[in-house]
């Protein structure tokens, strides 16, 4: 408890220094802007790969999803100063451009995240997979590299003062994925859905000089991340914004574009909301909710833990329960379906039926402390190959849940950070 109060203590101080010093955000259009979201294996995406089926791109995203929960649950439990397991093929994507001239770029959101940054010249080892030139700070007249004695690099911990008294930052993600540059700062805008453009003056941001990511040919220049700690975008233009965001997941394989809403714009006034609070703990990059039970029908199953049990993710493909909550959600929806499953040749999925087989997938309600959000088929089933499969699967460990990308689907979520809650209407996300 101590360290927890002295982790949040210190992230008080670190927002002060940044937000006091040369790090000022300065916002053009303060009252909200949206943008397009596109899933990386979107028809959309200019990253598609046709030659992929859904069961090779389903089987990919589950495997990468339980990774990303096993570093979850390192971090939460060993209290390691680290990020997570670098988010990839599953990936949500939205353009920004750095920089005086705009130069833009395709990268990731990640609430799983905090430092937004992006490949740079000179580099010494990046990625050939960008589809895009890397950005090169010489050629922005608005770029700047904070210097070790600066305030912001104090706050941020720079590892090591460079011979040019740049400071580096050096991001090390749970998969040993791995991002070293210079901490900077430069204007950073976005074409908003209605066209207007909105732009950050001096946000700061990591120049990646050295970028051991595995992506595959993922196609994109770094991370936005959106995360709860002081240096992540949306607690940078926290007061430009309202301190809140929302974000609505379109289907997987739907022809058209999800959206990124920031500040008024992402206010939810749905009659069907519900809101949750988020519950404070460590680390702080991650938000977390209280999961009381899952519901199927008339019966409930509990989890074992207590309050902030479940973490609400962008990154993580899959909903994964705590082992003994899983085997009672599971044993309702086998109930409920009422036909005989068959087994996942490839062991990734626990429950699946054969996909000519005729079933009624039942409504699965998430009961969050003060809001109940009730998951469609579209939210907890999924075609894999010749089966269907529930994206609902166990994690190993008794102590928390995570709340995929796959269960927002088709729901407006809304993070209001200055009240501490989340909200979730459904929406229909092609529309919005």
């Amino acid at each position: 408890m101590v360290n927890h109060q002295l982790f949040l203590l210190l992230t008080l101080i670190l927002s002060i220094l940044v937000f006091q010093s040369e790090s000022r955000v300065k916002a053009k259009a303060p009252f909200g802007f949206s943008l397009e979201l596109i899933h990386r294996d979107s028809p959309l995406s200019p990253f598609y790969n046709a030659s992929l089926n859904s069961s090779e791109i389903l089987t990919k995203n589950a495997i990468h999803s339980m990774e990303r929960f096993k570093h979850f649950q390192s971090l939460i439990n060993q209290k390691v100063v680290q990020s997570i397991v670098f988010p990839t093929e599953n990936s949500y994507l939205t353009k920004l451009s750095f920089g005086t001239p705009p130069v833009e770029y395709f990268a990731i959101v990640d609430t799983g995240s905090d430092l937004t940054w992006i490949q740079c010249v000179p580099c010494t080892k990046c990625y050939n997979s960008q589809g895009s030139s890397l950005f090169d700070p010489q050629a922005s007249s608005t770029y700047k590299a904070f210097s070790c004695d600066s305030q912001t690099c104090r706050a941020f911990g720079g590892e090591q003062c460079l011979k040019t008294n740049d400071c580096q930052y050096h991001v090390t993600y749970g998969d040993m994925s791995s991002t070293i540059g210079i901490l900077s700062s430069d204007t950073l805008s976005f074409d908003s859905i209605n066209g207007q453009k909105t732009t950050f003056s001096t946000s700061i941001f990591g120049c990646g000089r050295n970028n051991q990511v595995q992506l595959g040919n993922l196609g994109i220049a770094g991370i936005v991340g959106l995360g709860g700690g002081p240096f992540s975008l949306v607690s940078q233009i926290g007061p430009h914004i309202d301190h809140r965001f929302s974000y609505c997941f379109v289907p997987r394989f739907a022809k058209a574009s999800g959206k990124l809403i920031f500040g008024q714009e992402s206010i939810i006034s749905h009659p069907k909301a519900v809101s949750t609070p988020l519950v404070s703990n460590y680390p702080q990059t991650f938000y977390y909710l209280t999961l009381n039970g899952v519901s199927i029908g008339d019966k409930t199953a509990h989890p074992s833990s207590s309050q902030g049990n479940v973490l609400i993710d962008s990154g993580v493909t899959l909903t994964l329960l705590e082992p003994d909550l899983y085997s009672r959600v599971e044993a309702m929806v086998k109930e409920a379906i009422g036909k005989e499953p068959v087994q996942d040749p490839s062991g990734t999925f626990k429950l699946c039926y054969g996909a000519d087989t005729n079933i009624n997938v039942p409504e699965m309600v998430f009961h969050f402390s003060g809001a109940d959000v009730r998951l469609q088929p579209v939210n907890t089933f999924m075609v894999n190959g010749d089966l269907v499969c529930m994206v609902v699967v166990p994690n190993s460990v008794n102590t928390f849940s995570v709340f995929g990308n796959y269960a927002q689907i088709n729901f407006q979520v809304e993070y209001d950070l200055q009240k501490r809650v989340v909200s979730f209407a459904p929406t229909d996300c092609t529309q919005i």
